[in-house]
């Protein structure tokens, strides 16, 4: 009976979940986590060659899901440890799991490399996330490639 018992709660423990964003404990990120990740070149997991995924890990285990190609989309979240492996839990409850290979991060179907510093969108985005701390999506960010730049006109010139 004791085995039939053990057995139950190994079988069990594989199967955890998070149900609620606020039940995902933020897990401070590891030396090799932390920092700014940066898609390089064209990704299947990319809406268009020409877009652009980031992912920021700060030391105390926040992160930030950053996309951008006509638009900008970031999603703020925490790092947490789900069966012993970090995962991504954004707050939409989107549970992604952090795969260091090398020093390229796998994660959410793209390959990412560590950068000095954040684009300025998602500079940004971070400064949002600081004045809309409840909010699931930062949408309100036009991507600098996207903004219409107009010719000044020639001056007249004068005899």
């Amino acid at each position: 009976m004791k085995k039939w018992m053990l057995l139950g709660a190994l079988a069990l423990t594989g199967c955890a979940q998070i149900n609620q964003y606020q039940q995902a404990v933020k897990t401070p990120a590891p030396a090799n986590l932390q920092g700014y990740w940066q898609t390089t070149g064209p990704q299947s997991g990319l809406i268009s060659d020409r877009a652009m995924g980031s992912l920021i890990i700060t030391a105390e285990g926040d992160t930030l899901d950053c996309r951008q190609w006509q638009r900008v989309i970031a999603k703020p979240g925490k790092l947490t440890l789900l069966n012993g492996k970090y995962v991504n839990v954004n707050r939409q409850l989107r549970v992604m799991p952090l795969e260091l290979e090398g020093g390229e991060l796998h994660y959410d179907k793209l390959t990412l490399k560590k950068v000095h510093q954040p684009t300025i969108e998602c500079q940004q985005a971070l400064e949002q996330v600081a004045l809309q701390p409840d909010a699931a999506v930062i949408q309100n960010i036009e991507p600098q490639n996207m903004r219409a730049i107009f010719a000044t006109q020639p001056t007249e010139r004068q005899p």
